[in-house]
């Protein structure tokens, strides 16, 4: 099954499970009109945590659904509704990046979300897109889950693209929580200890 396939099928029955098929015929057929539908959906589905699909809520399912269900010019509608959205809404939008197919389009979103002080969204745009950050600005994102306490499991591709740079920027963040008598959360110090130990 495709992603979009496994969603609905881990949707199940939902209460708004007619609501949902007609909202997502709708925005097949009328793209407008998932500007709202797209708010409406914790509403409708509500917001109950999938068992078949790990990580995601009712209301994020089908507000991914709709998403892949716009035409393949999805992008500005995608990035409007992320920036016209709450915190539920923009996660929703990331986690629903890596099905939409949208590319370096998806960006300024995942800058954005880094740039907050919601655990939930960092989290979110380390996912699969976050391939298109940078590796500064990946590096960055990183460190700020580590500040966060936001587990380095969320970030996608870790062991691929962590280098010793990033290494060193964890030593001395694990540096400076200790002068001030804090701990280094374990998954990041022993990320750091990979990273950095010198090979005989």
């Amino acid at each position: 099954m495709t992603p979009p396939e496994r969603l609905r099928a881990a949707l199940g029955e939902i209460p708004g499970a007619v609501w949902l098929d007609a909202a997502l015929a709708a925005a097949a057929e009328r793209p407008e009109s998932v500007r709202r539908s797209f708010p409406a959906a914790g509403r409708h589905a509500g917001r109950k945590v999938l068992p078949g699909a790990p990580g995601w809520t009712a209301d994020e399912a089908a507000r991914a659904l709709l998403l892949a269900a716009l035409p393949p010019d999805r992008a500005a509608t995608t990035c409007e509704l992320y920036g016209d959205g709450d915190p539920d809404e923009k996660r929703a939008v990331l986690k629903a990046l890596p099905m939409l197919g949208i590319g370096k389009a998806a960006l300024p979103l995942l800058h954005d979300a880094i740039r907050t002080n919601d655990a939930r969204l960092v989290a979110a745009a380390l996912g699969p897109c976050a391939r298109h950050l940078d590796q500064a600005a990946w590096r960055q994102a990183v460190l700020k889950c580590v500040f966060m306490g936001v587990p380095l499991a969320f970030v996608d591709g870790l062991e691929e693209r962590a280098d010793p740079e990033l290494g060193a920027m964890l030593t001395a963040f694990a540096d400076e929580r200790g002068a001030a008598g804090r701990s280094t959360p374990a998954d990041a110090a022993a990320l750091s200890h990979r990273l950095t130990r010198k090979e005989p």
